[in-house]
């Protein structure tokens, strides 16, 4: 079941589909028990990159981080 559609949001901001895909199994290790909490911490990193706030690189070292 999806809850977000973080897809359309990383491809407005030009986010490659294989670092999406990274970044949104980073969030669902980090979240194991909560996949709505997952995509919605994914949806907002997806914004953050769009909006200029954040990389794409820049998510991806601070979800591992957070996943360590």
């Amino acid at each position: 079941m999806r809850y977000f559609d973080y897809e359309t949001i990383a491809r407005q901001a030009g986010i490659p589909a294989d670092k999406l895909t990274r970044l949104a199994k980073s969030f669902a290790e980090e979240e194991p028990n909560d996949p709505m909490l997952a995509e919605l911490h994914t949806m907002r990193a997806c914004m953050a990159i769009k909006g200029g706030r954040l990389t794409i690189e820049e998510a991806l070292t601070e979800s591992l981080k957070l996943a360590a």
